[in-house]
Parts: structure tokens; sequence; C-alpha cells
């Protein structure tokens, strides 16, 4: 089933939620340590960490302690919303698994009426919609404002209503959410963005 396909109660409520529970039960405290070459694992999920559809999840930004628990979803790519380079440590874990980074430098600025450059999050998107690229990790640094940004596009790509969309936003962006970044989102053009061939999309 492609993603364009998905309707909001399903791919909020049916996919998220089995993910979210399971998550809930992943903190520090209550996390099934596994027993692996000798050594027990926690899995923690990074900060913000949530499913988004198939194959497609978000977060704010991963760090060591998170690393097996990143494993865990057998990520094939990570899309970083951030213009700094990526750290060492992150690139030892992504190259020691096999995972491609795709890297959208988008400027963080608390300043209102800043500009979102649309090309950057329609290449992006575009590298979120193609489904070679699955299951992936959206991020930046707190998983709020830039990854919500993309995230409320692909929403919009997906037929979600605005409200919706500005739902989903503010839940993670809480008292930070922006409203330039929803006036972003309503404003940003879906028209030219290419629905790339998948094997199991419905006809």
């Amino acid at each position: 089933m492609s993603i364009h396909n998905c309707r909001l109660p399903m791919c909020f409520e049916t996919l998220r939620t089995p993910l979210t529970s399971a998550v809930a039960d992943m903190s520090p405290e209550k996390s099934p340590a596994e027993p692996v070459n000798g050594e027990e694992h926690q899995f923690v999920p990074p900060l913000n960490f949530s499913m988004v559809d198939y194959g497609i999840f978000r977060s704010g930004f991963p760090d060591t302690p998170n690393f097996p628990f990143l494993k865990t979803l057998g990520l094939r790519s990570i899309i970083y919303l951030c213009p700094e380079p990526y750290p060492a440590s992150n690139i030892e874990f992504l190259n020691a698994n096999g995972i491609r980074l795709f890297q959208f430098g988008l400027e963080g600025s608390k300043e209102p009426f800043v500009n979102i450059p649309d090309a950057i999050i329609h290449r992006a998107l575009e590298a979120v919609l193609d489904e070679r690229n699955h299951p992936l990790l959206i991020h930046c640094k707190r998983g709020k404002h830039r990854t919500g940004c993309l995230v409320g596009c692909l929403r919009k790509w997906q037929n979600w209503c605005l409200s919706s969309i500005f739902d989903e936003y503010v839940r993670f962006a809480a008292d930070k959410a922006r409203v330039s970044d929803q006036r972003f989102v309503e404003l940003f053009d879906i028209s030219s963005i290419k629905q790339l061939p998948s094997t199991d999309s419905c006809s």
C-alpha cells in the first residue's frame, strides 16, 4: 500500500498507536534488556520519536544511547534537516549498518517570518517518498520545527486536511509551535512533487 493512499484515521491511529505503545515501555527504567553476546542492551528511542507512516519515522537528534533502538528499525536512510556536519559517531553507526545519509540543511531560527526554502523541502520530500529509501528516519535537532514542516508537507501530499496537519505539528512542537511553520505548510505547493512508482501501491 502506498503512503499516498493512506487516510488520516488509519495512518495516525492504526499505524502510530502500536509502535507508540511499544515505545512507551522502552524508557531506560523499563527497557527490556536482552543479552546479546553476553551484554545487556537498553532500547532507548530518540527524543520525540514516532512512526509517521509505513517505513517512515521521525525524531529529534539521535545520540549514541539511541543506536541499539535505531538498529531494530532496519533503517535504510536518514533524512537529516540541519546544516551542521553529522557527528563522527553517528557516521560510524550509519556505515556499520549500511544506512544512507541524506542531508538537507535548513537553518534553525527562532525569528518570525524567516523564509523556509521551498526547494530544499521539495527535494527532502521527494527523498522521503522514494520507497527505495525506506525504512527511513527524519530528524533535526529536537524533532519539532524543521521535522514538523517536512512531515506537514508530506501530510499535505497525502491529502490530510490542514486542521489535522496542524494538530499533529502542535502535538510535537507543543508550546514552541510557530505560526510561520504552519503558514509555510499551508502555502507549500505539492503539485510538482513526483509520485514515484511502487510495487505495492493500490490501483
